[in-house]
């Protein structure tokens, strides 16, 4: 598969929360977690399981920066 973003974070899936409509999947990158929203229908189509090797895929158009 070919996509237009570049920022792509190969990891492992360590939790999935479900809600009502969305859920929350973290992805373990390196030691670092990166959390995605997807709605619940998604994580069912592609099959997400604790454990399995996924993909975040990070497209943006703005980054913001900030600092206490």
């Amino acid at each position: 598969m070919k996509i237009s973003a570049r920022n792509v974070l190969k990891g492992k899936i360590v939790d999935i929360v479900k809600g009502v409509t969305t859920a929350h999947v973290r992805i373990d990158v390196g030691g670092t977690i990166v959390t995605a929203s997807i709605t619940n229908e998604s994580v069912d189509d592609l099959g997400l399981v604790k454990g399995m090797t996924a993909s975040a895929v990070i497209k943006s158009s703005d980054v913001m920066v900030a600092i206490d």
